[in-house]
């Protein structure tokens, strides 16, 4: 299989250099060129046909966002990777280009101690999501076989969700069209690094009738509240005197992820058992698979996102080949889904209903 062609557009001749080298260093991956603005980028997609762009945020003249915009409506499928600064406003527009059709993004190096190492955190970063987004992640797919269909008597008392790649386009999805009497909280695990967590809260806070904030240690959970993962702490539930808190750590990477998954889909299973109800979203790697076994085998539900709708079918697809998936299902349909199984198991009293009818 030929090498993945990829286009690095970034202002900085030393940026463009640092990743072409990053790059270059993979076997699976050929640096097809390179551009210094969104103009130049624009004019050299059709003459290098490139698999994949890697794309600067700040440039002058056409930036990041507009290249990326003009990018969509003549490529819509070409994978664009934002290159992006870990900084508030580096946050924002990285979120932004995400709802604009961004495929994912990687973070500038910071405090590097050397050009070397800037340059292999650059190539862990975006060597994989550059050959997963082109459709090379090595590895042949299993036939979807779903389990033998339980029957699930308890009442769901948690959602629980676990996404990466693409998923804050599919959180702005789904969260948002939770309704505001919600009777269940709601813990999101999105891979994001810090202030990212918090912006993504933010912004779906603002789309959506639940409170959606970023997480605290130690806050209860309530009905009606959605908590994202804070950025490099993994989250988990405990039982308290008196409830259920949230509690963050700092402890070593799962799946090479902080937060991730597993830890919170364990902590459901332990707090919760037959009364989670867990979905896992578009993103690479595996994190979330184990978890989601957890809480199959304690008895709670597993829905997944299918493949024509995630960006990528990493996440969701190691859940459905190690069998554990209850239901595979459309973005469209994840959310219509959840409120589903959640009014079935709260059914309301009958005076509740009348004022409903009323």
């Amino acid at each position: 299989m030929p090498p993945v062609r990829v286009l690095v557009v970034d202002d900085s001749i030393v940026v463009r250099k640092l990743l072409s080298e990053a790059l270059a260093s993979s076997p699976e991956i050929d640096v097809a060129g390179t551009a210094s603005s969104g103009v130049i980028a624009l004019a050299r997609i059709p003459q290098l046909n490139p698999d994949a762009v890697t794309l600067d945020i700040e440039m002058p003249g056409l930036n990041g966002i507009e290249t990326l915009a003009e990018i969509r409506k003549l490529y819509p499928k070409l994978p664009v990777i934002m290159f992006s600064t870990l900084t508030e406003r580096g946050a924002a527009i990285t979120l932004e280009a995400l709802s604009l059709g961004a495929s994912d993004y990687v973070t500038k190096p910071t405090n590097s101690p050397s050009l070397a190492n800037a340059m292999e955190q650059v190539r862990r970063e975006l060597v994989g999501k550059i050959l997963s987004l082109a459709g090379r992640t090595p590895g042949k797919r299993s036939p979807v076989v779903l389990p033998d269909s339980r029957d699930f008597t308890s009442p769901i008392e948690i959602l629980a969700i676990g996404t990466s790649t693409g998923g804050p386009n599919a959180l702005a999805e789904v969260i948002p069209r939770l309704p505001s009497d919600f009777p269940i909280p709601t813990v999101v695990v999105q891979h994001m690094p810090p202030l990212f967590t918090r912006m993504l809260a933010e912004r779906l806070n603002s789309h959506s009738s639940l409170l959606v904030q970023e997480a605290e240690s130690g806050k209860a959970l309530q009905p009606g509240q959605v908590w994202i993962a804070r950025g490099d702490f993994h989250m988990a539930v405990a039982r308290t005197g008196t409830g259920v808190a949230l509690t963050l750590n700092q402890e070593s990477p799962e799946n090479s992820c902080r937060p991730a998954v597993d830890v919170l889909f364990r902590s459901v299973a332990q707090v919760y058992g037959a009364g989670a109800l867990a979905v896992v979203m578009t993103g690479m790697g595996s994190d979330g698979c184990r978890g989601a076994l957890h809480i199959r085998e304690a008895g709670g539900e597993i829905l997944v996102q299918d493949e024509a709708s995630s960006v990528v079918w990493g996440m969701p697809g190691a859940v459905v080949g190690a069998g554990v998936a209850d239901k595979i299902c459309p973005l469209e349909e994840i959310a219509s889904q959840i409120v589903r199984r959640v009014s079935a198991s709260h059914p309301r009293t009958s005076a509740e209903a009348a004022a409903a009818r009323r």
